[in-house]
C-alpha cells in the first residue's frame, strides 16, 4: 500500500509541476509589452527624447506631446505625474518621490498591482502599480503607508519604487487599472 501511495504522490507531483510549466510558458508568452524593461516595438513611439514642453506660467499644467487618451503621463525631470482620462482632461497631478533606478522614456501599460506589500527598501507600501522593470529592478508606483516615511532613496540600494502620498496613492489605485498605458517623458 505504502508503494502505491507513493507512486500517486510521484505521478500528482510530476503533473503539477508540468500544469505549473504550462501556465509559465503562457504567462510569458502573453505577457504586456512594457514588462520586459523597455518598450517594445509594438508600444507606442516615445513622446520625445528630450524634454516635453512645458507651460512656463502653469508649471503643473499636462506637457504637450505627451500621448493621447486615457494614460498616466510620469515626467522624469519634473518629478511628477498626470492622471489624464479618455478625453484628455487632467483628473490629478502631483509630486512623486523617484527611486534610484529610473524607467526609460517610452510607452508602457500597467502589468502588475498589489494591494499592500513591502518595498524594495524595507518600508511597507500600498497601492503598487507596477508599469515595467529595468535590469531587474520592478518600476513601479506606490504609496507607504506610514505617509512619513519617504525618506530619500538610498543611491546604493536599486529600488524603482515611485512613492506617492496616500491621498494620491489611492487616486493612482483607483486610475490605473490593468492595461492602463503609462508615458514616461523626460
Amino acid at each position: 500500500m505504502a508503494a502505491t501511495s507513493a507512486g500517486i504522490v510521484a505521478g500528482l507531483t510530476a503533473a503539477a509541476v508540468v500544469t505549473v510549466g504550462i501556465l509559465a510558458y503562457q504567462a510569458s508568452a502573453t505577457a504586456p509589452p512594457g514588462l520586459a524593461g523597455h518598450p517594445s516595438s509594438s508600444a507606442s513611439p516615445a513622446p520625445a527624447a528630450s524634454k516635453a514642453p512645458r507651460d512656463r506660467r502653469h508649471p503643473t499644467a499636462l506637457p504637450a506631446g505627451s500621448g493621447a487618451g486615457e494614460r498616466v503621463v510620469y515626467s522624469l525631470d519634473d518629478d511628477r505625474v498626470w492622471l489624464v482620462t479618455a478625453n484628455g482632461r487632467v483628473r490629478r497631478t502631483f509630486q512623486v518621490t523617484p527611486g534610484v533606478v529610473d524607467p526609460l522614456i517610452g510607452s508602457y501599460q500597467v502589468t502588475s498591482r498589489s494591494h499592500g506589500v513591502t518595498g524594495s527598501d524595507g518600508v511597507p507600501v500600498e497601492h503598487v502599480v507596477r508599469f515595467t522593470s529595468v535590469d531587474d529592478v520592478v518600476i513601479g508606483f506606490s504609496a507607504a503607508k506610514d505617509d512619513n516615511s519617504t525618506p530619500d532613496p538610498d543611491p546604493m540600494a536599486k529600488t524603482g519604487g515611485i512613492r506617492e502620498s496616500r491621498p494620491d496613492g489611492d487616486e493612482m489605485w483607483k486610475f490605473a487599472t490593468i492595461g492602463v498605458p503609462v508615458v514616461v517623458i523626460r
